[in-house]
């Protein structure tokens, strides 16, 4: 489970996994489609039908007078097939 950073909470996000079984998690930029889709079938064995996959720019942040920017990342939308199911992400705790 290297490449996938965290999964995505968000309303869209909640509204895929309910209706159509997607799951949503933010992946490392330098990982591929294949790398994370073999890493998720054999971490949750699971089957996977497709994979959407979308980057995202990093944000404007300044300090002071100084513009820098946060990382850009990768988003992946994972599609599993019926009866299939990934278990909740745990946030660590501390």
């Amino acid at each position: 489970m290297d490449g996938i950073k965290y999964a995505v909470v968000t309303d869209k996000s909640i509204r895929l996994l309910s209706k159509n079984n997607q799951y949503t998690s933010n992946v490392e930029s330098g990982s591929t489609r294949t790398e994370i889709k073999h890493s998720v079938e054999l971490f949750f064995g699971v089957k996977i039908i497709a994979m959407n996959s979308h980057r995202l720019r990093g944000k404007g942040k300044r300090m002071g007078s100084i513009m820098g920017q946060t990382m850009h990342y990768r988003r992946m939308i994972i599609t599993l097939q019926p009866g299939y199911s990934i278990p909740p992400f745990r946030k660590k705790r501390t």
